[in-house]
């Protein structure tokens, strides 16, 4: 009854508050499909939400559940810092104690967003075993959280865990499908041929994708291959995982020899998860998404190229969803291709160039 109860509660308030109050737009990347030299290319523009990304969305849902509740602390994880800097900024909001578990890694790679975290209140507590990375940070905040369960929320950051997470986070997240797509159409009188969205724990893309799976268009989970093949060196979970299970909930997973979690690579620190979403798994078995990938290299040259020819500093994230739009839109010269831009680069500026550059011009 309990769990019902929320998820009634949870979908009137992201339909009553969220979409009422929240607008982000569509925008035609104009220059961006020009250098393609084939379809055309359509951003919807999550990156210019407050904190940077659309990681916000379900963050408040979050807090306010949590003010529902008479919780009085946000326990939460994150990767690239944006999911860490969105919940502290609900946080502070309403009033809430907020902490969040980053790997050493990510704190390292990710400073700005730290920086961001601590200014706006929260406590960052760095997670210093295994990799240090996305997959040791849940690890962390779920032990934080059962050792204070009374008073604490565990506000996980993307599509994934036990039920009811993953529901609730993609019904937070709805709200970019429904307005890309009546956006697109007041835009072009159609909807688009294809959607792109970068696919870590999956939580933009079953946002967007939530608002186009009744229509024709072709879903594409974009997945960051890192280095190459071979243990270690990518976390492209469909492509190479098999069934599996992590953190509580059953989905397709990239695993060691004896079937433990394997370890995982992104250049993109959102990214580097070695299970996804339980709902994507569905998905990609049903065949109605098909999962992709994008190397470092190609999600770099796509950073650059959004830089050079719109304008827009995406994250390095969004910048595999991107990569493989530019690639799908010289195949396919008469289609219109919509690509979640989930976030923004600020937090990664330092970190492409010390170890990119500036691009070549």
């Amino acid at each position: 009854m309990l769990r019902r109860n929320c998820r009634t509660w949870l979908r009137s308030r992201v339909r009553s508050s969220l979409i009422s109050t929240r607008s982000t737009p569509v925008y035609h990347a104009a220059r961006l499909s020009e250098y393609a030299g084939g379809a055309q290319i359509y951003l919807k523009r999550e990156d210019l939400n407050h904190t940077g990304a659309h990681k916000l969305n379900h963050c408040m849902g979050e807090a306010l559940l949590a003010r529902h509740m008479g919780k009085k602390k946000l326990i939460a994880e994150t990767g690239a810092g944006q999911h860490g800097v969105a919940l502290a900024t609900a946080a502070a909001c309403f009033g809430l104690e907020c902490e969040i578990h980053m790997g050493e890694v990510d704190i390292v790679k990710e400073a700005p967003n730290v920086s961001r975290m601590k200014l706006l209140g929260a406590s960052v507590v760095p997670v210093t075993f295994g990799l240090r990375t996305l997959k040791e940070a849940v690890d962390s905040a779920f032990q934080a959280y059962l050792a204070d369960y009374r008073n604490s929320i565990y506000c996980i950051g993307s599509v994934v865990g036990p039920h009811p997470f993953p529901l609730m986070v993609r019904d937070f997240q709805h709200v970019v499908g429904v307005e890309a797509r009546e956006q697109f159409r007041e835009m072009t009188g159609t909807d688009p041929h294809a959607v792109c969205a970068c696919v870590g724990g999956g939580s933009n893309a079953m946002g967007i994708f939530s608002g186009f799976l009744d229509t024709a268009a072709r879903l594409y989970g974009v997945e960051p291959l890192g280095r190459g093949d071979g243990t270690g060196n990518h976390a492209a979970t469909m492509s190479y995982g098999r069934e599996g299970i992590i953190h509580g909930f059953k989905c397709y997973l990239l695993q060691d020899e004896e079937g433990n979690p394997a370890p995982v690579y992104s250049c993109a620190s959102g990214l580097d998860y070695p299970g996804v979403g339980p709902e994507h798994s569905f998905l990609k078995d049903e065949g109605r998404v098909r999962y992709v990938t994008a190397d470092d290299r190609q999600a770099m040259d796509a950073f650059h190229r959004l830089c050079r020819l719109e304008g827009i500093i995406p994250a390095l994230e969004s910048a595999h969803a991107v990569s493989y739009a530019i690639e799908l839109a010289r195949e396919r010269r008469h289609d219109a291709i919509l690509v979640n831009l989930s976030g923004r680069g600020d937090k990664d500026l330092d970190y492409v160039l010390e170890q990119y550059g500036a691009g070549d011009g």
